[in-house]
């Protein structure tokens, strides 16, 4: 039986038997399984290529790991140069760098449509970038993976957009939930990232496909939580204003590691050539690893002697292992890991690498957050912390400054190491670090190149709706244009007794807007025919209030600027030149027409 025989079948039925509410909580339960099964495959390829590079040069008694990152960037170049060198359709704007800020766009400018391509490509790439030791994670492909899965499915089975944005909010969350094992922080991720209201409606399905992704995580590899996290020092009182030193720690921390990622990329920029910026990035990262190894990777192992008060494991062997029984140079070495993590991070990815960010955001959090315990039992003022215990709540501080997600740092973090007792701190230190972020820097790492060009959306609706909608669908071009030579006699004749409308354009010979006619401005000697040939059209045009000029503004400056001078119609100017109007009632109808297509 051919296939799209078969699926117009199963459309048929489908239609007549299940109503489109349970077709989506079927939908959400297959989309949480495969993409919790594109994250366990992700993970076990890049593992298994960990554990074969380990045997060799790894642990060699030559120790030539640093060279690593340059093979897996060159890997990784080979393949993006011979065997995904064709554009994946929709292709996304060249600004856009990451997996998330690419997905928001997808969804706001492609509809959600996503090559099937990227099903593959990031289980391909993202191995040989963290396998072969790249400084960063395996969430963002995995929820591009997954994304991908989501995308293609519903376009198979005539998804309407709602929906499938919808379902791939499911799919992030089904990823994150089988990478951490994290199902309420995953809910809360696809919700903070994807600006979905949390109705029933949204909710349920994420719970859903949460649900059958971690499951799927658990059938595959086991109940283990990513980090064996054991709380021997509870919270208390006196401990308040140490977490609120910590907050702050995280909040400046988190500005300097969104300034440099845009910094380091802005370096990366001024090198045309892949292959440059894949030697160069190889190059440097290779550097830092030589001399701070524990770079190398992800670095959830960092994290795990960290939790184990093993920081002397956890910094490897560095050129400073004379001195490491003095503990203000394990400090200082812990300080300068925190601040090389980000650099290796971003270099990774300007180099070509793939991968995610919030598992080396966690890292770089860990090691601050060590640090501010060790210093404070250090100083010798008479206090003592716990270093686990600052260690687990720095991770959530980082997590909320760098991505502006309070609430998924605090469940992701006591999720993955079960340090629920932590939650007070975990508030207090995450509100602190986000405030401050959020205060001095509106937006992420994810969202600035988006709202910067105006295809952001974010939980304000009404934004959303002028984001969502295209100006091209609500200029009108149906008018008759004046010259301003034109006698009025000319103007009625070939302007008024033709047109239907009641405003006119001025022009120009090069087509450059001068003034607009209204109706009502000649109304009272239009019929004075002693004016027919001794006036012209510039005797009664005007300015209009303002301009809509067609490269620059966004549909929120358009709103705007109707609402600013009270005008009915605005003309639009595009290269410089006359193009059209958009007339008030259109641009609210059109608004009324998307927030209906919009609520989800």
């Amino acid at each position: 039986m051919p296939i799209p025989y078969l699926l117009k079948r199963i459309h048929i039925w489908r239609y007549k038997y299940i109503s489109p509410k349970n077709f989506v909580f079927i939908l959400s339960v297959i989309v949480g399984l495969l993409a919790g099964l594109a994250a366990v495959i992700l993970k076990n390829i890049t593992y298994a290529i960990q554990a074969l590079l380990e045997k060799g040069i790894v642990f060699s008694k030559n120790q030539l790991y640093f060279i690593l990152p340059i093979v897996g960037l060159f890997l990784v170049f080979l393949f993006k140069q011979y065997f995904f060198k064709k554009a994946m359709k929709p292709a996304t704007p060249a600004f856009i760098k990451r997996a998330i800020p690419s997905l928001l766009y997808s969804l706001l400018r492609q509809k959600g449509l996503l090559s099937y391509k990227l099903i593959y490509h990031p289980l391909i790439m993202a191995p040989l970038t963290v396998g072969f030791g790249g400084s960063v994670g395996l969430l963002g492909p995995a929820i591009t993976s997954g994304s991908a899965i989501s995308s293609n499915l519903s376009r198979l089975l005539h998804i309407d957009r709602k929906t499938r944005t919808l379902l791939i909010a499911c799919a992030t969350s089904g990823a994150m939930a089988s990478m951490f094992k994290s199902p309420i922080a995953a809910i809360v991720f696809a919700v903070e990232v994807f600006s979905l209201n949390l109705t029933f409606t949204s909710l349920l399905p994420l719970l859903i496909a949460s649900i059958s992704s971690v499951l799927t995580s658990y059938f595959f590899l086991g109940d283990e939580v990513l980090f064996n996290f054991d709380l021997t020092d509870k919270f208390t009182i006196n401990d308040t204003l140490f977490y609120i030193a910590l907050g702050v720690g995280t909040g400046i921390a988190s500005l300097y590691f969104t300034k440099i990622y845009f910094a380091i990329y802005t370096f990366f920029d001024q090198f045309k050539s892949r292959l440059v910026k894949m030697v160069v990035g190889g190059i440097i990262i290779g550097v830092m690893l030589y001399f701070i190894p524990p770079l190398y990777g992800e670095g959830l192992s960092f994290i795990k002697d960290l939790f184990d008060g093993n920081h002397l494991h956890a910094l490897g062997s560095t050129f400073f292992d004379d001195y490491l029984d003095n503990i203000w140079v394990v400090i200082v070495l812990l300080i300068g890991f925190t601040l090389f993590k980000a650099v290796a991070m971003t270099t990774t990815f300007a180099a070509g690498g793939v991968g995610g960010v919030i598992v080396p955001t966690m890292v770089m959090g860990s090691a601050l957050g060590n640090v501010v315990a060790k210093v404070i039992n250090n100083i010798g003022m008479g206090y003592q912390v716990s270093e686990s215990n600052f260690t687990l709540v720095g991770m959530a501080g980082l997590i909320a400054g760098v991505i502006h997600a309070p609430l998924t740092a605090i469940f992701l973090i006591a999720e993955i190491t079960d340090g629920y007792e932590l939650f007070i701190p975990l508030m207090i230190t995450v509100a602190i670090s986000y405030m401050i972020t959020k205060n001095y820097m509106e937006h992420t790492i994810y969202t600035r190149e988006l709202a910067e060009r105006g295809d952001l959306l974010t939980h304000d609706k009404d934004k959303n709706v002028l984001t969502l909608m295209k100006l091209d669908h609500v200029i009108e071009q149906n008018f008759v244009e004046l010259n301003p030579n034109m006698t009025l006699g000319v103007m009625l004749h070939k302007g008024v007794a033709k047109s239907s409308r009641n405003l006119f354009p001025v022009v120009d010979e090069q087509k450059r807007l001068v003034g607009i006619i209204l109706l009502d401005n000649i109304r009272d000697i239009m019929f004075d025919q002693s004016l027919y040939t001794t006036t012209t059209v510039e005797t009664f045009m005007h300015y209009p209030p303002d301009y809509i000029v067609y490269e620059k503004d966004n549909m929120q400056t358009v709103m705007k600027k109707f609402q600013d001078s009270g005008a009915w119609n605005l003309p639009v100017i595009k290269n410089g030149c006359y193009y059209g109007f958009v007339s008030k009632s259109k641009l609210l109808t059109a608004y009324r027409r998307e927030l209906i297509n919009s609520t989800t």
